[in-house]
C-alpha cells in the first residue's frame, strides 16, 4: 500500500499569524513537522497558500505545493494538493502544520489502521490523564465501538456517567482524547471534500462529524504519546520549554 503525507500550512491565523515560520529551537515550526513525518515516509509535501512558507520549505530541501487561499478547512486544501501532485497513493495522511512533536510511532499507528480493508478514514486517540483535561471543551472527546470505529466526537464530556459526581468520573470510564491527525483512502478524501457542512458539524464545530453524519467510518488508533500543538505565541513558548526536556 502506498502512502503520502500532506501538511497543510497557512500563513494567516487569527491567534498566531505566520505560525509555520515561527522559530522553535533554531528551526521553523514547519521544518520540524516536515522532518518528523519524513522520518517515516519518503513522500511528504507541504500544501500552502503563501509564497513565504513555500520558499521556506524549499530552502530546507522539502517539497511544497501552492494551493488556493479560500479553503475553509485543511482537508479541502489537501484535496487540491492531491490533485495538483497527481499522486497515485492509496492513502493520504493529513498532518497538521502546527504539530512539531508528532512522533514516527503515531504516523505508523495511523498507517496500520489501513491493514483492514474496511477502514475508510483513520485518526488517533489518547487516554486523558485527568478529569480537568476531560472537561476542557477545546479537547474533543471520542467514543468508539468494540472494533475501534468512532461512534461520535464531542466537545462535551462523553459518555455521561450517571449517578456519579463529575469530579469522580475519571475512574469510571477510559475517556479518550482526539488528536487531529487523519488519513483517508484517496477516493474517500475526494468524496468527503464534496460534502456540504452538516448540522452536527456546525453544532460542535468539528469537521469529522460531517463524515460520520454522512455514513463514513472512522477507525481510531491509540497512542500513548502526548503532542504539543501550537495555536498561540504562548504555546510556542511552552514548546520551547518542552524541547529542552527531549
Amino acid at each position: 500500500m502506498k502512502f503520502i503525507a500532506i501538511i497543510p500550512a497557512r500563513y494567516a491565523s487569527t491567534r498566531f499569524p505566520g505560525k509555520p515560520l515561527a522559530m522553535l529551537g533554531g528551526k521553523t515550526v514547519i521544518q520540524r513537522v516536515y522532518e518528523q513525518v519524513s522520518s517515516v515516509l519518503n513522500d511528504v509535501f507541504v500544501a500552502t497558500d503563501d509564497e513565504r512558507i513555500f520558499s521556506c520549505v524549499e530552502s530546507f530541501g522539502g517539497k511544497a505545493v501552492m494551493t488556493r487561499s479560500d479553503h475553509k478547512s485543511g482537508t479541502d486544501r489537501i484535496q487540491e494538493a492531491v490533485e495538483k501532485i497527481a499522486t497515485d497513493a492509496d492513502v493520504i495522511i493529513n498532518v497538521q502544520g502546527d504539530e512539531p512533536f508528532i512522533q514516527p510511532s503515531q504516523v505508523e499507528t495511523l498507517m496500520h489502521l489501513f491493514d483492514d480493508s474496511t477502514t475508510q478514514i483513520g485518526t488517533l486517540g489518547k487516554r486523558f490523564d485527568s478529569i480537568e483535561a476531560v472537561n476542557n471543551p477545546n479537547s474533543p472527546k471520542i467514543v468508539t465501538d468494540i472494533r475501534g470505529f468512532a461512534l461520535y466526537f464531542s466537545r462535551s464530556v462523553i459518555p455521561y456517567i450517571r449517578g456519579v459526581e463529575n469530579q469522580h468520573w475519571f475512574g469510571h470510564y477510559p475517556f479518550l482524547k482526539h488528536l487531529g491527525i487523519y488519513a483517508y483512502r484517496r477516493e474517500v478524501l475526494a468524496e468527503v471534500t464534496k460534502l456540504p457542512q452538516s448540522s452536527l458539524e456546525k453544532a460542535e464545530s468539528l469537521e469529522q462529524l460531517r463524515w460520520l453524519e454522512n455514513g463514513y467510518r472512522i477507525r481510531v488508533g491509540l497512542t500513548d504519546v502526548e503532542t504539543v500543538g501550537i495555536d498561540t505565541p504562548e504555546d510556542l513558548q511552552r514548546a520551547e520549554e518542552f524541547l529542552k526536556t527531549l
